[in-house]
């Protein structure tokens, strides 16, 4: 499993998470074994919400409940957890994310959070309640490090007008199909072709830029939340094809070149896994360090319909 050390900070994490959204249902043992086949495979970082769950902190809950974890368990894992996603709007108000990140807290059983992400850009924000909350939180020993997701470079320089503390990491939506992110630079200037259309304002480079670490959500996701690519041979029959080939090739499943066609890109991604499936983690964090040759990396970019120009 390879892991990443984060720019400026001490902070080192596997490059394969395990996110832990859809484990409310679970019961403990299921929990356990979910936990255990992702310490297993080497990933040592693990993400949660406020939000997830079928109410507030209710997954972070079910996570302290069943894993209990010893202090030498907590030292060993990074813990991730996002605040901001409320009922029906975004909150980067002061008061919400001291209270949501004590309810976390409380929640997951641990004295800290190795991460705290601002869930989603909310355009009420007001930089200074954030950098007085980051620093506050960080004064305290519940935060150590601090980041975003789903924001765009101006969101992000819009808060470190006031924001003291280092943002180290962006979540955001990326796989083969679903890949703007990437697919808009390679087809940079190419007037009347879709995939040129820049839909985050340069993130990648900006992230690579300026030391920020890219976490990529829903890496199996076809586009926004519609079914999984890997199977879907009425729609990618082509890229299904090359993730056959190449998973005989490298000796892994088609969910690992899938996984390998994200951490293989030299901006250091980490791939955010949203399963329960014991099976499928394990799968997944095969694909960590796979060698994806250039050849092979775009043969997969253009089997998911993207252009080379």
């Amino acid at each position: 499993m390879k892991t990443l050390s984060f720019p400026n900070t001490e902070l080192r994490a596997s490059n394969v998470v395990l996110g832990l959204m859809r484990i409310a249902e679970l019961d403990d043992e299921q929990i356990r074994t979910l936990y255990g086949s992702a310490r297993d495979a080497g990933i040592n970082a693990f993400d949660h919400a406020d939000i997830y769950g079928p109410t507030r902190h209710a997954c972070e809950a079910r996570f302290g409940e069943a894993v209990k974890l010893t202090p030498a368990d907590r030292e060993s894992i990074v813990i991730t957890s996002k605040v901001g996603i409320r009922p029906g709007f975004f909150d980067f108000s002061k008061e919400h994310i001291l209270r949501s990140v004590d309810e976390s807290l409380a929640a997951l059983r641990t004295e800290y959070l190795d991460v705290l992400l601002l869930h989603r850009p909310d355009t009420l924000v007001e930089p200074e309640e954030v950098a007085a909350a980051f620093d506050e939180l960080h004064a305290a020993g519940k935060v150590v490090n601090f980041g975003v997701s789903n924001h765009t470079p101006a969101q992000i320089e819009l808060l470190k007008t006031a924001v003291r503390r280092p943002l180290v990491a962006n979540q955001v939506q990326l796989s083969i199909t679903h890949c703007p992110l990437i697919a808009s630079g390679i087809a940079s200037n190419m007037a009347g072709l879709d995939q040129s259309i820049s839909r985050d304002n340069g993130l990648l480079d900006y992230s690579r830029l300026h030391g920020m670490t890219l976490q990529a959500w829903s890496p199996f996701q076809k586009g926004f939340f519609d079914g999984v690519f890997i199977g879907d041979r009425e729609n990618y029959p082509e890229l299904n094809d090359v993730l056959a080939e190449l998973a005989e090739k490298y000796q892994v499943t088609p969910t690992g070149i899938a996984v390998a066609w994200i951490t293989r890109h030299p901006a250091n991604m980490q791939v955010v896994l949203g399963t329960t499936n014991p099976g499928r983690v394990a799968e997944s964090a095969a694909g960590s360090e796979l060698p994806l040759t250039r050849e092979e990396w775009y043969r997969l970019f253009r089997a998911a319909g993207h252009v080379v120009p």
